[in-house]
């Protein structure tokens, strides 16, 4: 049990200090403190005050009893008539910060006395705050230990040069002890009215914050001061409780020194009718103290209590309810009052711990896995490396399972970007793309039909045409086929058969001339291809990076670009170039093909270039005569069919061998364009571009080769993430505790 002949005072804001008293250690269990104490309320506070040790009370805001006034109110002194515990004060020993009074049952007393920062203060000296941890068995020497804590603060002497005159820390007393009721109540210091050397402006505008912070919580029950001393129209702390409590729910008025008050007066019958909540209206009401005269202060509380009772039980005072006045009314009602305020608020408070626990949770999530050491960076890198590899092999397969993959945007392009991480759908559709730009775009000339051409490709070509002056899209800068006539097109064979003749015989042509034919024919090849290459090559960056921001923590992406996935995707460009550039060579060799395709063609070319001749030669040779019945027939003159192929065949040499080489020419480029087309999709697309990306790009194997370095600097934890992380572990550690607290606390309740 603890020594309580600690003093009974009270600092009213004079100057002069008020003498300590002893106090039978018998007061501090009179029957009027068990009012705070009933079955039920001390099961409820249990509740609050087992979520108050898991420190749940910098995260939500907990139920409390806040005793606030204006300077010199008296608010001192109704605290320590509530609670019955003396707190003595040493001379200028005002409250300069919010005060803490933590009571709580325990089988030993003890008493002590915590500080709890600003939480605007630099982190070294909340440090140095926290620290300050102090224990006393005795109230009397709870003054030097505030004025400790007070230095703790820097506030210094009041007055004093470069001192401040209040602070934002909060300081809490701890009093446990087997009679002590389970309750939290916070002196906070007296709201400034005028300003001085002691309190400055600023010092002014801390304390209404302060002041006004606490009363805004909705779990606050505010005990508003008013002291009868003035006039309470002047008293600003009515004016900023009904600012923060508008319907009065949670404010009850306490009158003070009504003892001041002359009897008859019409000054007393106002603070009467004040106290009758005929005034300012309150829902909880008014209630009036008196608290020790100035020549009473060595009362005990059992003595105090007695005058109290004798003084409200003359003059006007019999008029008011007895529960409106004195001390034990005013533990009853603030029984009654913290009883089914707390009920209220608990199923509020605990779906706020629920809401907040799940809201911490998702943040942790955010900051994905714990990356402190080289083993956890390790396997958290591995991981990543992991997922990555296997949606870029089912996205290079085309197997859209994974939910990376998500929906299909039907409005949007195959190649747009909400589409690309359909990425296997996307590299087909820009072959198919390709291929088609090779067939409308890949020659040089676009030559007329000529007498070995089928209708069917004459009908082909036709639509060619019409295909690419339809066209008008962004790949308007690629070469367009210039038309030549089949005559323009002779031409310019036989231009280029002058210009490259060898020993041939006349009428022949070397094969060097189809070479010479091909190669300018097929010149929009490379720059096709090369645009191609380009964009598979762009998609292929922007899918990886897709994959690398679903898969991966927000601070990877540009460390693993930069260390090991640019790197690769240029070394892909880089072999891709080499590889078309082996294609272009081999493009640049002398025709050369195995295919029939190409035998059969021009074999089918001078097919049909016969047969338009022997038909040209047929219809120029029709006669009509009379047959042996006497009727007129269609028929052939032999002579004249033979006369009209013979003049059917070309006499010039050159014209007859440029019609030859155009053929020859036209059929070995559309067989070598398929090879090509296939060659640039294959064996530069596939083989360099899109098939490596799930053994190249941040592979399990690529993983593996990294070192300790190249792991750390990839996937190791930023400082600020662990900070962070570390707090919210720590605040989600508190909530689950303290609904788990929450929960034992209120199946206790219902039995």
């Amino acid at each position: 049990m603890l020594a309580d002949s600690s003093s009974d005072s009270e600092w009213d804001g004079s100057d002069t200090p008020i003498a300590p008293v002893a106090i039978d250690s018998d007061a501090v269990t009179t029957s009027s403190l068990k009012a705070l104490q009933s079955d039920d309320q001390r099961k409820v506070m249990d509740i609050v005050d087992k979520l108050r040790r898991t420190g749940l009370s910098g995260i939500v805001e907990l139920p409390q009893l806040v005793v606030c006034g204006d300077q010199s109110s008296g608010k001192s002194s109704v605290l320590e008539a509530i609670t019955e515990i003396p707190f003595p004060r040493k001379e200028n020993l005002c409250t300069r910060f919010a005060t803490e009074i933590i009571l709580r049952r325990s089988p030993t007393s003890t008493i002590s006395i915590t500080i709890t920062p600003d939480k605007l203060r630099p982190k070294q000296e909340q440090a140095k705050l926290k620290s300050f941890n102090k224990s006393i068995t005795d109230f009397q020497q709870l003054p030097d230990v505030i004025e400790e804590a007070t230095a703790a603060m820097g506030l210094g002497v009041v007055g004093g040069i470069n001192s401040r005159a209040f602070s934002r820390d909060v300081l809490s007393v701890q009093i446990d002890g087997p009679d002590r009721p389970q309750l939290t109540l916070v002196d906070l210091p007296g709201l400034i009215h005028s300003t001085n050397k002691a309190q400055t402006e600023a010092d002014k505008e801390l304390i209404l914050n302060l002041v006004k912070e606490y009363m805004n919580n909705e779990r606050t029950i505010i005990l508003a001061v008013v002291s009868a001393k003035n006039d309470y129209a002047n008293q600003i702390v009515l004016n900023y409780a009904r600012k923060a409590d508008e319907t009065g729910r949670r404010t009850l008025g306490i009158i003070t020194k009504p003892d001041f008050l002359r009897e008859g007066t019409e000054n007393e019958l106002s603070w009467i009718e004040l106290a009758q909540n005929k005034d300012i209206y309150l829902e909880r009401g008014w209630h009036m103290l008196k608290n020790r005269g100035d020549d009473q202060m060595r009362f005990s509380f059992s003595q105090r209590n007695e005058d109290e009772n004798l003084f409200f039980s003359k003059g006007r005072y019999v008029d008011l309810p007895r529960e409106c006045v004195g001390i034990d009314s005013l533990r009853e009602r603030l029984s009654k009052l913290l009883l089914n305020h707390l009920i209220k608020e608990l199923p509020s408070l605990k779906d706020e711990m629920s809401t907040k626990l799940q809201g911490t949770i998702d943040d942790i999530d955010k900051l994905g896995e714990r990356r402190t050491t080289l083993n956890e960076q390790r396997l958290m890198l591995m991981k990543v490396s992991m997922q990555v590899h296997d949606i870029l092999k089912s996205a290079v397969k085309g197997y859209y399972e994974n939910s990376f993959f998500g929906p299909i945007d039907m409005e949007a392009a195959v190649d747009a970007t909400e589409n690309i991480r359909r990425f296997r759908a996307v590299v087909q559709h820009l072959n198919i793309k390709f291929a088609d730009d090779m067939r409308l775009r890949g020659h040089k000339y676009a030559v007329g039909a000529g007498p070995g051409d089928d209708d069917s490709e004459q009908a082909e070509e036709k639509k060619a045409q019409e295909e690419l002056e339809a066209i008008q899209d962004d790949l308007s800068f690629l070469p367009k086929p210039k038309s030549l006539t089949r005559k323009e097109g002779v031409t310019w064979v036989k231009k280029t058969l002058e210009r490259s003749r060898g020993y041939e015989l006349p009428g022949t042509f070397q094969p060097m001339l189809i070479s010479q034919l091909f190669w300018e024919q097929s010149q929009p090849w490379e720059q096709i291809a090369a645009e191609h290459i380009s964009r598979v090559t762009k998609i292929c960056k922007e899918f990886v990076h897709a994959v690398l921001q679903h898969t991966a923590p927000a601070e990877f992406l540009p460390r693993i670009m930069g260390l090991s996935v640019d790197a690769a995707l240029k070394n892909s460009m880089l072999a891709a170039k080499e590889e078309m550039k082996k294609v272009l060579a081999d493009k640049a060799r002398p025709p050369m093909t195995y295919n029939h395709y190409f035998t059969t063609t021009v074999q089918k070319i001078r097919q049909r270039k016969h047969q338009r001749m022997t038909k040209d030669a047929t219809n120029a040779s029709e006669i009509s005569y009379e047959n042996v019945h006497g009727s007129w027939v269609i028929g052939c003159d032999p002579t004249a069919i033979e006369t009209a192929m013979d003049n059917s065949i070309e006499q010039n040499m050159d014209t007859f061998s440029s019609q030859e080489a155009l053929d020859n020419q036209h059929a070995y480029y559309k067989d070598e364009m398929k090879y090509f087309v296939n060659a640039v999709c294959k064996a530069v697309v596939e083989r360099h571009l899109v098939g490596p990306l799930p053994d190249t790009v941040l592979s399990p194997l690529v993983v593996t080769q990294m070192t300790e370095k190249e792991i750390n600097f990839v996937a190791a934890e930023p400082p600020e993430v662990t900070q962070q992380r570390m707090f919210l572990e720590s605040r989600k550690a508190m909530l689950e505790k303290g609904l788990e607290t929450f929960r034992e606390a209120m199946g206790g309740l219902r039995r």
